[in-house]
């Protein structure tokens, strides 16, 4: 396994002895990209009928479940998501 850890040698440095990620900065960065996009994603929903959320439900979870079922394939992703689309589209509340 690979170490990704660095110790501090900078006399008189803060963080002197301590070992530091040398990801944690992008790591960050992407967390706070991840958050952001969820919050964009979320807030888009928020105007759309409840067959417009079950259909984008619907199309989520057949995408994953294409995905899963043929190992990854692009043809099993995009299959199980329009699927799972028309599925979505047909339930009712």
């Amino acid at each position: 396994m690979i170490d990704m850890t660095v110790a501090a040698t900078l006399p008189g440095s803060p963080v002197e002895g301590k070992k530091l990620n040398r990801f944690n900065a992008m790591q960050k960065y992407v967390l706070s990209a991840v958050v952001a996009a969820m919050l964009l994603g979320l807030g888009a929903c928020s105007g759309m009928s409840t067959q417009d959320k079950n259909t984008a439900i619907g199309a989520g979870v057949g995408a994953v479940g294409g995905a899963v079922l043929t190992d990854g394939s692009t043809l099993g992703t995009v299959g199980g998501a329009a699927v799972g689309g028309i599925i979505g589209h047909e339930i009712e509340d």
